[in-house]
């Protein structure tokens, strides 16, 4: 019954993360022949992208009753994404450099944003209303994000504004689908594998769900603990992927930018969202050791970006953190 439910719980985690790969890919095409602007796909689907797991599986644990998954995992991808994933594209890149960007701006809103949900997971508990709260930051965080970094763009393109009428001719082109399909690069697949990918996201993060209440029954442990880990680790993998690739090819501000977004998203939506239909519990090991830990780590990595580099040995310090984190989490030290 141990093997079978872990076979379960490994093939839904793929089954989930590659199904949002198939329907984020098959959405940003569908975004681009239908005229969304690639600024505005970036900071919506691209964004959502490597958090659409975490998510999925949020909701999903809502609809089953076991509400302590949801912060559990969104506070475990957190310190997986900058322990493990910072850890090993600063690795990997010999050295991660910041931008003035990522200093001046998406640090203080990581900053305070983790702080604010420290507080809302004080009491072990997210009501309603500071569901709402976390979603409204959110918004206000994602409005000005695109403000910032588009001022400079919207005054240079004014002189190229389409008219008014140019402009509703547009909005219409969103409604027939069979505008998706009289574009040359959208076809048939485009659709079946969005269609594909949404089935996969839905029966992923059910059969995940499932397993992870299975198997913390079986080794005696919160379901909290096992969110912690294996599927923070796991929902971490997009991110992991795409900082990885970005280290490499020498584009650190990529690499960084996705953790910062990621992270933000994480606290603010997922946590936040699903607690919007029901009342959000933190277990013991969650609040005992993956709070201090959420707060301790983002600390050290916004303290990490201030000095504007990442050098590989702090990586390599980000690595031996996380090992400790997970050992001391199953009480193994």
């Amino acid at each position: 019954m141990l093997f079978f439910w872990i076979i379960i719980f490994i093939a839904s985690l793929i089954v989930l993360i590659k199904g949002a790969d198939w329907f984020l890919a098959s959405a940003e095409k569908i975004g681009l022949s239908i005229g969304l602007s690639p600024f505005i796909i970036g900071v919506t689907i691209v964004a959502l992208g490597t958090s659409l797991p975490e998510l999925i599986s949020a909701l999903i644990a809502v609809s089953k009753g076991v509400t302590e998954i949801v912060a559990a995992n969104a506070i475990g991808s957190n310190i997986a994404n900058i322990l493990l994933v910072v850890g090993v594209s600063s690795i990997l890149a010999k050295k991660l450099v910041a931008s003035k960007s990522l200093i001046d701006l998406d640090a203080p809103l990581l900053a305070i944003s983790t702080v604010l949900v420290l507080g809302v997971l004080a009491d072990k508990k997210v009501v309603f209303i500071e569901s709402l709260f976390l979603v409204f930051l959110y918004l206000v965080y994602l409005a000005y994000t695109i403000i910032h970094r588009e001022e400079k763009k919207e005054i240079q393109d004014k002189k190229f504004l389409p008219s008014r009428l140019e402009r509703r001719k547009h909005f219409f082109s969103f409604l027939p689908l069979r505008k998706i399909f009289q574009e040359k690069d959208i076809g048939l697949k485009d659709i079946v594998l969005l269609v594909v990918g949404g089935i996969c996201l839905f029966f992923g993060a059910q059969y995940l769900i499932d397993s992870i209440v299975q198997l913390s029954l079986l080794f005696n442990i919160t379901a909290g603990v096992i969110s912690l880990t294996a599927v923070a680790l796991g929902t971490s993998l997009p991110e992991l992927v795409v900082s990885g690739k970005a280290a490499l090819k020498g584009k650190p501000e990529v690499a960084l930018g996705n953790i910062f977004g990621s992270n933000v998203f994480n606290i603010l939506v997922v946590i936040g969202f699903p607690g919007l239909f029901s009342t959000l519990f933190l277990d013991q090991q969650t609040f005992r050791l993956g709070l201090p830990a959420l707060g301790l780590v983002t600390l050290l990595f916004i303290i990490s970006i201030i000095s504007q580099k990442i050098h590989i040995w702090e990586g390599i310090m980000y690595l031996f953190l996380y090992v400790f984190f997970v050992l001391k989490l199953f009480s193994l030290i």
